[in-house]
């Protein structure tokens, strides 16, 4: 039997309670099937128009649609998918409530702010002069495959909210982010031929030396005004074979955390110069620099009409109107770039998130329908 369309709580801990680890980051997640079956179930019975888009084999998007499409649209968006459960001090999906906190793996990430956006686009009823859609979609931990294949099916809306935690502030903006990897080449040798060998471990260190002055020294020159400024870190190292071994390779791989305005071309540009300073100084240095993995900034401006129909809505409903950045990413920034104006607002603590207790309060879920609810009557009339 569906949860009533008023309880967010209850709907939270019915897909907490499903496991929905994504197989990308766990050998053996069951993935988003289950989960995406049984909220399609859910929105179904409670009027919604549903359809199930497969964005990956077994792993569909469920995109729901209520109102009328004549006036202005708005789509909530929100994933299914979660990391792995390994060192959690609680069982990971029996989604237990205790003192007001329901407690499992992807409470807090996202599934709160999943039955909260779906509550309050249920209360809208189909009657509303405008179309809400509910984007729940998968693999967002990792790759980002069900915001991609929602945006390449031509799914658009006036503007979206994604309902990541956000603790009930409004984040239009976050970082972006340039994953990076270094391989510093040496040649190997015996120990005690210094003359023949080249330590690429050492000179590996003379490329982090370059980017701890890049992280003191440049970085801080550039500020956003809801982010601060932008960052690099060294995330993995791995080189050698032995002691008595000059070592032949070493690889860094790095993150770089991009401000709007920033690409990661722009990274990887930052990670090259510093190579040839070094090469400049020092001839025997060698390093390729590849490229992995990048993802976009996002940036709304705070005078937005999303952001202020919004906060215009926490004020109606008696809480203050918080307007912050976004520690993380997410896929507002896919929205954004699609030509959809994203934001960030949902129940939970971000910090909570991927750790070894993770959990939500059920007043906060209720306090973000009660405000997603109001927001989506005054977007309708174009407050």
């Amino acid at each position: 039997m569906p949860p009533g369309p008023k309880d967010a709580v209850d709907l939270t801990r019915q897909l907490t309670a499903i496991d929905s680890r994504n197989p990308d980051l766990v050998a053996g997640g069951p993935g988003e099937g289950a989960i995406a079956r049984h909220l399609a179930g859910v929105l179904g019975a409670w009027g919604f128009r549903v359809e199930l888009h497969e964005a990956a084999p077994g792993r569909p998007n469920v995109v729901a649609r209520i109102g009328r499409p004549n006036g202005r649209s708005l789509m909530f968006n929100g994933h299914l998918d979660v990391v792995g459960v390994e060192g959690m001090i609680h069982e990971p999906f029996d989604a237990a409530e205790r003192d007001g906190r329901i407690y499992g793996r992807g409470s807090a990430d996202m599934k709160g702010g999943v039955a909260a956006m779906c509550v309050a686009a249920a209360q809208a009823g189909p009657e509303l002069d405008g179309e809400v859609i509910i984007a729940a979609v998968v693999d967002e931990e990792y790759a980002s495959l069900g915001t991609r294949d929602l945006i390449a099916r031509g799914v658009r809306a006036d503007a979206a909210i994604v309902t990541e935690p956000t603790r009930l502030a409004i984040m239009p903006a976050h970082r972006g982010f340039a994953w990076i990897e270094v391989t510093v080449h040496g040649r190997a040798a015996h120990g005690s031929r210094w003359e023949i060998g080249v330590d690429a471990i050492r000179h590996a260190g003379l490329l982090l030396a370059e980017l701890d002055l890049l992280e003191e020294n440049v970085l801080p020159l550039h500020e956003h005004s809801l982010l601060g400024r932008g960052s690099i870190h060294a995330s993995l190292i791995e080189g050698g074979t032995g002691m008595s071994t000059y070592p032949d390779r070493c690889v860094l791989r790095l993150e770089r955390r991009t401000l709007p305005g920033q690409s990661a071309s722009d990274a990887l540009a930052e990670i090259n110069d510093a190579c040839a300073r070094i090469r400049a100084r020092r001839p025997s240095f060698r390093a390729d620099v590849r490229p992995m993995l990048a993802q976009p900034p996002s940036d709304v401006a705070v005078t937005a009409p999303v952001v202020q129909s919004l906060a215009r809505a926490v004020r109606e409903c008696g809480a203050a109107d918080l307007i912050e950045g976004m520690s993380a990413w997410t896929d507002a920034a896919l929205l954004n770039e699609a030509g959809i104006p994203a934001i960030c607002f949902g129940p939970g603590d971000i910090a909570l998130a991927h750790a070894a207790e993770e959990w939500i309060e059920a007043q906060e879920i209720e306090r973000a329908t009660v405000i997603l609810t109001r927001f989506i009557a005054g977007w309708a009339r174009r407050e």
